[in-house]
């Protein structure tokens, strides 16, 4: 519950200090100004969904802190709304998207619907079993077994699956086993364990094992950031007056594989530091003039997709997307599963070219807002699988069956990715460039892990 707290203590806190909030206010374009030569931000473009109006906020300096897009995948801890909009702006505005392949899947998600269940419960000695009771992790992580690092855990419990040892009518999850923790433990140092698998499985922790599964869960790649939060236009040039801080930056803290609570590091530390060097940088600057009609664009996107006779449902497209990406993009990759993936994507872009928006009304029209998330969530899942190829090895959170060892030679590096060309071409070599960045290693040297 930590990042729930600090949620409400800082919504209190800018309450305190009358910070205006623009609630059902949904970003979808980011304006900017050529000024000397050189791009810089001069306001975003936002739908307010309880009126379906446009607003237009001229801004001397924008911070993004849009979280991730975990909707992309059928199984994730996200919520609905987590469908990388503010990623997906970036992209559209022919910016940089960096380590885009790397995204971790937390083990222990409940099986068939990705709530969450915080890893303290194996923190406080809760075991994973597959079907038979038996204690699988010692045979992939002998010394530290169910602590083992997420990415790890995760690839062992599909592993389970993969080889006939899931539990379950279709065996197709594993047990989280709390039984023996006692109920005192349960009910006052992991509440919302026993409440989450009470309410949505029907199953009580205290006298039964919980059914679990890995579920999409955080982004470790997407806009580039250096340590100051601003966002960048290619390896080192900054983009005036644009931040980013939380799970839609990528100012590389967790590398290729996030740790527990980096999460929190991430928001707060980049998110103050974003925060303090967008009040220096607009004090320092004056507004710089909005084009003529920046809303433009939004508002024929818009239009057009209130106004469309087409025959594709948005739902069915995203299920579809969210069903290829589960199965060929998830915890294990290979060449075939990925190619497949990009090939299922290319024709979803084709059929959301002809997608339907039956509510053609104004007022709170969530049939058309989910139309342009769509739209978001296939750029991005496009992104992913082409980074995600691109990588012959595996590295953290990006696992490649078919390179399954890490090859520091020619991978120790970042991955960028760059719209090229047409963005509404279907095929993504078309419109989708891939470079490399150097890393800056630090104090420690990347080494491989052994358990």
């Amino acid at each position: 519950r930590t990042g729930h707290m600090i949620l409400q203590t800082l919504y209190q806190n800018c309450v305190k200090h009358g910070v205006n909030f623009f609630n059902e206010f949904y970003a979808l374009d980011l304006v900017m100004t050529e000024v000397d030569g050189v791009k810089r931000v001069s306001g975003v473009v936002a739908y307010d969904l309880s009126t379906g109006d446009i607003h237009v906020f001229q801004g001397k300096s924008v911070v993004f802190a849009t979280g991730g897009f975990g909707k992309i995948f059928k199984t994730t801890s996200n919520a609905h709304t987590l469908t990388g909009d503010g990623v997906g702006i970036i992209w559209r505005k022919g910016l940089p998207l960096e380590d885009m392949e790397f995204y971790q899947f937390h083990p222990t998600g409940l099986a068939g619907l990705g709530i969450l269940l915080t890893e303290g419960a194996r923190g406080e000695g809760a075991i994973l079993r597959n079907a038979s009771g038996e204690r699988f992790m010692e045979r992939y992580a002998p010394t530290i077994k169910d602590l083992a690092p997420r990415d790890i855990v995760a690839r062992s419990m599909v592993q389970e699956v993969l080889d006939g040892r899931g539990a379950g009518p279709n065996k197709d999850y594993v047990y989280l086993d709390c039984t023996h923790l006692g109920e005192d433990v349960l009910e006052n140092k992991l509440p919302d364990i026993t409440e989450f698998a009470r309410t949505y499985l029907g199953v009580d922790p205290v006298t039964e094992p919980v059914p679990v599964y890995p579920t999409a869960h955080y982004a470790m790649g997407g806009i580039p950031t250096n340590n100051d939060a601003e966002v960048l236009a290619d390896n080192d040039t900054v983009v005036p007056g644009l931040y980013a801080a939380g799970e839609c930056a990528c100012v590389s803290v967790h590398g290729a594989n996030r740790l527990g609570t980096n999460s929190l590091l991430d928001i707060n530390v980049f998110g103050k530091r974003a925060g303090n060097n967008a009040v220096t940088y607009a004090k320092s600057t004056e507004f710089i003039d909005l084009p003529a009609n920046p809303a433009q664009g939004v508002i024929g996107m818009l239009d057009e997709l209130r106004a469309s006779d087409g025959t594709e449902n948005v739902a069915a497209i995203r299920k579809d997307l969210q069903d290829t990406m589960d199965m060929n993009a998830q915890v294990f990759r290979t060449e075939e599963t990925l190619t497949k993936a990009t090939e299922v994507i290319a024709g979803l872009r084709e059929r959301y070219k002809n997608v339907a928006v039956h509510d053609r009304g104004k007022r709170f029209n969530t049939d058309l807002l989910e139309a342009v998330e769509l739209g978001f969530l296939l750029d991005l899942a496009e992104v992913l699988v082409a980074c995600a190829l691109n990588r012959k090895e595996s590295r953290g959170g990006h696992m490649r069956d078919d390179y399954p060892d890490r090859d520091d030679a020619t991978y120790l590096k970042h991955t960028m990715a760059y719209l090229a060309g047409d963005p509404h071409s279907s095929v993504a070599t078309d419109h989708i460039r891939l470079d490399w960045k150097p890393v800056r290693l630090g104090t420690y040297e990347p080494k491989a892990r052994k358990y």
